[in-house]
């Protein structure tokens, strides 16, 4: 570029007009598509590089154009249509994992290829630009990164069998909906790819009819395993089906393309109000309204009206979090970060313990009461396993003891035989083992009592194991006044017949 600029300088300076507009209608162009390859030999290592990237492209799809910073309206336009066709993709496949909104702006966390990648997109607010920032070098770095995403969309649009760049509406695309359109485009490609696949298969069901009888059905099976190469991981299950059979409708105030963005990216249905809508407000399938104003002109009671926020916390928490403390007006609960790990931070919100509740509860399992001590809980199958575990030991114990009692008797009744010069047998009496069954059933029982005892104490919580115990002591001091009431009362006897005679 520099010697291209050189010799336009040169024809310039000469007064050569014709060499100076032959050379300025040359000039000459790169792509950095070699670089790209160079850098990344695999894929993987490319999206393990593509957080700044998605970072950088996001921000200036945000930027107004501005003339004296280089900043032209066409690579604003290029870098929206790269994070609209991003979005698209991470939307269709539901690879969407994380969602927090801060000051800086909305952070997002996909899994893509297994690769965790993480971008932060700004707020769809007036940007202001500032004069401390060098330009120049944030447009050479974005310049690569332009080049670095449309490789990685067009191998990830490949990858679900889709043409890219994508084709989209050019009414959507002027009312400024170019995300809900790249969904159609997806959308309308699925289902013909649907309806190819389901052709390919009545032939190959046709086909099969007419293969030999002596011939395995490979035909068919070249089918069954491409839909099993396809086949969705649990967590993308859970993330497709959160917002399942729900609708949503967004007003006029709220971020638009984030709530489009995530959910449909969960498996919901979205709507908003102006041109180029899927449906109307006056819709009755509307599940949930998301709002941002105190007052409404018009209140359907057939949905919910709830704040954007209660959106990004049910993505966070994967359920359907109560509406009740998002309702329009209240004070919202924190929003808590999912990239925090609370647990080695050492310090657990509040709400982060109610949602951990509704989850256990959606999950159909038991927590602790507030207040109430987690081992009694936690640890109380352990401690029953335990408990089962001790009492088999005992029953075994018991036994040996049982047999070792049997044999040291019959050691005795030997050795007095022996003495007193009779003969004897190595069978133990009938004598001796009805006294030892006599002496070890009434150990044996008061340890089976013992064990009964304890274990009912073990399936008890802290509190009604002191309460049980408390009892236990009254009743042992019960028995403890009788007895010595009994006690006195022979004494008594003892000394008045003592008088008499």
């Amino acid at each position: 570029m520099r010697a291209y600029e050189k010799k336009v300088k040169k024809a310039v300076s000469k007064k050569n007009k014709d060499l100076a507009e032959r050379l300025l209608t040359r000039k000459p162009t790169y792509t950095l598509d070699m670089l790209i390859r160079e850098r990344y030999p695999k894929f993987i290592d490319s999206l393990r590089d593509l957080d700044d990237c998605l970072t950088m492209v996001h921000l200036f799809a945000a930027l107004p154009a501005i003339e004296r910073e280089n900043i032209q309206a066409e690579r604003i336009h290029n870098c929206r249509g790269l994070s609209l066709e991003w979005q698209a993709y991470i939307s269709r496949t539901h690879k969407l994992r994380k969602v927090f909104i801060s000051v800086k702006g909305i952070y997002y966390q996909a899994e893509v290829e297994g690769q965790n990648v993480t971008w932060l997109t700004p707020h769809a607010l007036q940007q202001v630009m500032p004069q401390d920032v060098d330009y120049k070098i944030m447009l050479t770095f974005l310049e690569f990164y332009e080049t670095l995403l449309g490789f990685v969309n067009l191998r990830l649009y490949h990858s679900i069998n889709l043409k890219y760049p994508p084709i989209l509406d050019p009414r959507l695309k002027a009312l400024a909906a170019d995300l809900y359109a790249l969904t159609r485009y997806v959308d309308a490609k699925d289902q013909t790819k649907g309806a190819n696949v389901e052709e390919s298969e009545l032939r190959l069901a046709q086909l099969q009819h007419q293969l030999p009888a002596n011939e395995p059905g490979a035909l068919m099976n070249l089918v069954e395993n491409s839909a099993d190469e396809n086949e969705e991981d649990e967590e993308t299950k859970a993330c497709k089906t959160l917002f399942k059979n729900m609708t949503f409708f967004l007003s006029r105030e709220v971020p638009r393309e984030s709530l489009l963005f995530v959910i449909t990216a969960f498996g919901g249905v979205v709507s908003w109000e102006g041109d180029g809508a899927p449906f109307e407000e006056s819709n009755q399938s509307i599940n949930y309204q998301i709002v941002d104003r105190p007052t409404q002109s018009h209140r359907f009671i057939s949905r919910d009206y709830v704040q954007p926020q209660w959106v990004f916390d049910c993505i966070n928490a994967r359920i359907i979090l109560p509406t009740e403390d998002y309702m329009v007006g209240r004070v919202l609960p924190p929003h808590l970060s999912p990239f925090v790990d609370n647990d080695a931070e050492g310090y657990v919100p509040e709400y982060a313990e109610t949602i951990k509740r509704l989850q256990a509860a959606a999950r159909k399992e038991i927590l602790p009461m507030p207040g109430a001590e987690q081992d009694d809980l936690e640890n109380a199958q352990n401690l029953l396993v335990e408990g089962i575990i001790d009492r088999t030991k005992a029953k075994e114990a018991a036994e040996r003891k049982r047999k070792m009692s049997i044999l040291q008797e019959q050691y005795h009744q030997e050795l007095k035989m022996e003495v007193e010069g009779t003969q004897y047998t190595s069978v133990p009496t009938t004598e001796v083992k009805k006294k030892i069954a006599e002496d070890t059933d009434d150990t044996a029982l008061q340890q089976f009592a013992e064990d009964d005892d304890n274990m009912s104490k073990v399936a008890m919580s802290r509190k009604k194991r002191r309460l049980y115990e408390a009892m236990k002591i009254s009743q042992a001091r019960k028995k403890a006044s009788v007895d010595t009431l009994e006690t006195r009362k022979k004494n008594i006897k003892k000394t008045k017949k003592t008088t008499r005679e």
